[in-house]
């Protein structure tokens, strides 16, 4: 049996990704904070208003176009299975996906510019298209 190489994303499509990713997951922190204060005001406070009754449904939305994300920049990256997960996790604790955030795109940025370096491209056509 033989094995197939799988190759990297080229770099073009993994700034994409981390385009979106950084989008998202700013998204998801903020929408994080919002949802732990509509707790407290729906079961700590015992309120019944707007936010209580429709942030929630929203937040998951935000939290499962966030966790697309991370799904497409770790495929599109080769991150191992770990990474994506743990990062999935980041979406649970507040500020915590703005740590994550911070984390992963100085990593993705190092990579690119490994990427970058290694085929002798700029980068800057690859911006472009």
């Amino acid at each position: 049996m033989t094995t197939v190489p799988v190759r990297m994303a080229p770099p073009a499509a993994i700034r994409s990704a981390l385009k979106a990713y950084r989008a998202l997951a700013v998204a998801s922190g903020v929408a994080l904070f919002i949802l732990a204060l509509e707790i407290l005001l729906k079961y700590g406070l015992h309120q019944k208003n707007v936010l209580t009754e429709y942030w929630s449904p929203i937040h998951g939305l935000i939290y499962f176009a966030f966790a697309v994300s991370i799904a497409n920049l770790g495929l599109k990256a080769r991150w191992p299975l770990t990474r994506i997960v743990l990062n999935l996790l980041s979406g649970f604790v507040p500020f915590v996906p703005f740590v994550a955030e911070r984390r992963v795109t100085a990593s993705t940025e190092a990579l690119l510019a490994s990427l970058e370096g290694a085929d002798g491209s700029s980068g800057a056509t690859d911006r472009g298209r």
